[in-house]
């Protein structure tokens, strides 16, 4: 009996399955220095990972990096963008009996480009013209060469109210290609909306449908609303890899070279008569419409959906109209203000969203700022 009580202690405490008990024991240890081992190193890798990405983030050319702008700073954009390219319409006008117009579109493009030149020139290295000097023809082939060009030389085919409601179709078209080229939602309220702008727009312009009807300015009408739609959906894809100042500012000067030579080839530089009001309007228009408003256009860009940034374009033809009242004596009308509505009810469903996406994107907001904060905690560290 003695025996068996020394025997039974010698051996092992069992787990009544055949295993000794500090040997679990030992194993389960293992098994939580392994775990906490492992939460470590995924631990370490997520941070070095991190610390990668924000290094990253800070290594990108300045002026891309995409920060939403509030709404106080959207609106005051906006209403400065559709403000001054809405004036431009009227003061055009009033100085192509002073100029030609290839010649008057390559002097406003090539000024502004020097203007932003000056600007951009302080900080040389973000040209990296070896790597983006493609990006920049195809920026100033669509959205000044084609655009402006297209727009000019069309302009004397068609009466210029259905000239202006086609060209206003890139709001429409801008919309279209967000979606199928940058994966932009297109969710009923704005697809509804977009027409409804584009509407007002042609109810705007339909007292200036009188008169004949060329094809080859409807061909114009729509390769300048075309050009204008993919020149922005292309500059919103390329934003990542290039700065934004520097790839205005090429494309100005780029464009503005080849509109002068065309200009220099088909036009007569005897014909301008340098007025002191050509040459007011002209350095006005190069300043705020041209440097100053493509300046805001693809900071809006740049900070929203394409799409959006289109919508709020429906509203120049209306401020155009205003400004002729004053500007030219333009009558007022009661299209203008039906328009005006539709525009209005058109920029509203456009900008309001399902509110499944809203709930969607209040996640994602604060999944970002802990990420955010998570990549200070790294840096400090």
């Amino acid at each position: 009996m003695k025996q068996h009580s020394t025997h039974a202690v010698s051996h092992p405490a069992s787990s009544g399955h055949g295993e000794p008990v500090h040997s679990i024991q030992h194993q389960a240890s293992g098994d939580i220095v392994t775990d906490l081992s492992s939460q470590n190193q995924y631990k370490n890798q997520f941070i070095d990972e991190s610390r990668r990405s924000f290094k990253r983030d800070e290594s990108r050319p300045s002026g891309n990096e995409h920060k939403g702008l509030s709404r106080k700073t959207t609106l005051l954009l906006v209403l400065f963008l559709v403000s001054i390219w809405g004036i431009n319409w009227p003061l055009t006008k009033m100085v192509l009996p002073d100029v030609p117009p290839l010649l008057f579109s390559g002097l406003r493009t090539m000024i502004g480009g020097i203007l932003l030149l000056v600007l951009a020139l302080r900080n040389r290295s973000a040209l990296q013209w070896k790597r983006n000097w493609h990006i920049y023809a195809v920026l100033a082939i669509f959205n000044i060469i084609g655009y402006y060009g297209l727009q000019t030389i069309g302009i004397g085919y068609l009466p210029a109210g259905l000239f202006s409601t086609i060209v206003f179709l890139q709001p429409v078209l801008l919309g279209l290609f967000s979606w199928m080229w940058l994966g932009e939602r297109m969710y009923m309220l704005k697809a509804i909306g977009l027409l409804c702008g584009f509407a007002g727009v042609a109810v705007i312009s339909s007292g200036g449908l009188e008169g004949e009807l060329s094809p080859f300015g409807i061909i114009m009408a729509i390769a300048s609303a075309l050009s204008w739609a993919i020149g922005t959906i292309y500059m919103k894809k390329q934003s990542n890899r290039i700065d934004s100042l520097w790839a205005l500012t090429m494309q100005l000067l780029i464009g503005g070279v080849v509109l002068l030579a065309l200009g220099t080839g088909t036009e007569s530089w005897q014909e301008i008569h340098w007025t002191p009001q050509f040459t007011s309007i002209l350095l006005f228009i190069s300043v705020f419409v041209i440097a100053g408003g493509w300046l805001v256009y693809f900071k809006l860009l740049n900070s929203g959906e394409a799409s959006t940034v289109g919508s709020y374009t429906f509203a120049i033809p209306v401020l155009s109209n205003v400004f002729s009242i004053f500007l030219l004596d333009e009558m007022v009308t009661m299209t203008l203000f039906a328009g005006l509505l539709l525009i209005a009810a058109g920029i509203g469903l456009v900008n309001r969203k399902p509110r499944v996406q809203v709930e969607l994107e209040d996640l994602q907001q604060q999944g970002t700022s802990d990420v955010l904060s998570m990549r200070s905690d790294c840096k400090q560290g």
